[in-house]
């Protein structure tokens, strides 16, 4: 998330996300569907990549400002992915693309990776996974509230209790369990980077984003890097930057988050909500907490306590729930958009 961290899934029926299915565009017709291996290496990479992407967020930005740290990581994954995909596509993104390129790019990398990059300095890197969990939970909100949105069912809605119940108790009181509470100013700025991850994921279907992925994840990283490194600026971490004090730990985490993150990660992820539905891409909500969790126990001695445990399992469960439901569709998802271009980022 990731953040929201990296890899994306495209939805199915659906168009503009990483998802895994047939994304109608209005120009040319359906795409033709994905190999499965092609679709189980886009969830391996979102599941166990993203998972360890919040370590590494941890250790960079011990020694390097959050915003300046994440704008350097998407602009040089931009940089490097936007000559490559217009060779391969040979698409000459218009105006239009660029302008929802850039609100994607605010909403999934400066509100979403860009908070929660902000957020570690203050979150141990497993409770930030538990807590970005709960993108899942808003996307079916947000899915739902949307005009013609799917309507959930009785068990997608005690999904959405049981997860925003988990949350609750994670960050509550520490009379709740007797273990110390989360940092509260950067738990609410993670749900805050869950919600805006949600509200790019569910919209990018509509935007008028360029018809090849890969493309759109280039122009995303390029605008989504170049808005954190002005806010970077803007807020006065330039001045606080000290080379001196930089540790080479940051620097190697910083290069693991452009490959592994960003070049990988989230263009596996911009993938695939453009062939899978949401709610299938959402799924590496409950393995991601996993993973993050047990890097940050093995390698930078992040204590596991019982209500993390808890809190862990009343979440996970509630993402379970979510996902694994069956939803009625007040307007099925798979009619096709009317944007221009589907496949998102």
């Amino acid at each position: 998330m990731g953040a929201p961290e990296v890899p994306l899934a495209p939805p199915e029926p659906v168009t503009a996300k990483p998802a895994g299915s047939e994304p109608a565009f209005p120009h040319g017709g359906p795409r033709p569907a994905p190999s499965t291996a092609k679709v189980i290496a886009a969830f391996a990479a979102v599941y166990i990549l993203w998972g360890s992407t919040y370590l590494a967020i941890r250790f960079a930005v011990a020694t390097l400002p959050p915003f300046l740290m994440a704008g350097t990581r998407h602009l040089i994954a931009g940089a490097v992915l936007y000559p490559l995909a217009r060779l391969r596509s040979r698409e000459q993104p218009s105006r239009a693309n660029w302008s929802a390129a850039a609100l994607m790019g605010a909403l999934l990398l400066f509100g979403g990776n860009g908070s929660v990059s902000w957020a570690e300095q203050h979150v141990p890197s497993g409770v930030t996974a538990l807590l970005v969990a709960s993108v899942s939970l808003w996307m079916v909100l947000i899915d739902w509230l949307r005009p013609g949105g799917v309507r959930p069912t009785g068990r997608v809605v005690a999904g959405l209790v049981l997860g925003f119940s988990g949350v609750a108790f994670l960050v509550g009181p520490s009379k709740l369990a007797g273990s110390g509470r989360v940092d509260v100013a950067g738990a609410a700025v993670l749900l805050l980077a869950a919600l805006s991850w949600a509200t790019g994921s569910v919209f990018s279907r509509r935007l008028p984003l360029p018809r090849a992925p890969l493309l759109g994840t280039a122009m995303e990283c390029l605008a989504g890097g170049s808005l954190l490194i002005v806010v970077g600026l803007l807020t006065g971490q330039g001045a606080q930057l000290n080379w001196n004090a930089v540790s080479l730990r940051s620097v190697l985490a910083l290069g693991y988050l452009v490959v592994f993150g960003s070049l990988l990660g989230f263009s596996a992820y911009t993938w695939l909500l453009a062939h899978a539905s949401p709610a299938r891409v959402g799924t590496y909500a409950y393995i991601n907490p996993v993973v993050a969790v047990i890097l940050g126990w093995a390698l930078a001695g992040e204590q596991i306590t019982l209500r993390m445990l808890a809190a862990t399992a009343v979440i996970i469960a509630g993402v379970v729930l979510v996902i694994t439901a069956r939803q009625r569709a007040t307007a099925p998802l798979e009619t096709p958009v009317a944007a221009p271009e589907k496949a998102q980022v």
